[in-house]
């Protein structure tokens, strides 16, 4: 399986990194060993001193699938969880400011922390889902999947273009605006907001 992550999805969060808006989806990938599931706790790597959080709405891949059009995109996934997408943020600057990949900086192990999936069905209006992370009690972002510049079902139709979607590949699908550093001792949790309970709790150490 894949991890497919989307970057500068949301205008606000393009603007507080200084970052044009994108033309078409900016799309990187993850490998397997960057997942972290649910109640395990995220160590902060020596070879950064600024790793972000990035609270994503992220989906699962459920049948293979091809030059998929938009249309018919709805009915590739019907699990979604919120993801966060950690991000040595002075390994990234280092890396775009030599014209270099982002990977050692987006794709390191543990930098892909996945929620409890959840049935899309179970959502009043899936067009519009109200997604918030907490740090140490505090909201620090809050987001509305109609805030995307591509829709899930959009980028779903542009990445099978290039890649094959297969069963049990990931949609990280870009995080709002409000991205900050962790340290350790911080407690990470996101909620749906028409949701009880966190569906995804993270301890930094």
């Amino acid at each position: 399986m894949k991890i497919i992550c989307v970057g500068r999805n949301y205008s606000e969060h393009a603007a507080e990194l200084q970052n044009e808006l994108p033309e078409e989806p900016v799309i990187f990938l993850k490998p397997d060993s960057a997942i972290l599931k649910e109640g395990q706790d995220f160590y902060l790597p020596d070879f950064s001193t600024d790793i972000n959080y990035e609270v994503e709405l992220i989906v699962k891949i459920e049948k293979h699938g091809k030059h998929i059009q938009e249309k018919f995109a709805h009915k590739y996934y019907d699990n979604i969880a919120l993801g966060i997408d950690f991000t040595a943020r002075d390994k990234q600057s280092y890396l775009k400011n030599k014209g270099l990949p982002w990977e050692l900086s987006k794709a390191f192990d543990g930098s892909a922390y996945i929620g409890t999936w959840i049935p899309l069905a179970e959502f009043a209006d899936s067009k519009n889902i109200n997604f918030f992370l907490l740090k140490n009690g505090i909201v620090v972002q809050n987001g509305f999947s109609r805030e995307m510049i591509f829709s899930i079902d959009k980028l779903i139709a542009f990445v099978s273009k290039y890649f094959t979607l297969k069963t049990g590949d990931i949609l990280f699908t870009g995080t709002p605006k409000g991205v900050s550093s962790v340290k350790k001792g911080d407690f990470l949790e996101a909620f749906f907001g028409e949701k009880d309970g966190a569906n995804l709790t993270c301890k930094v150490k």
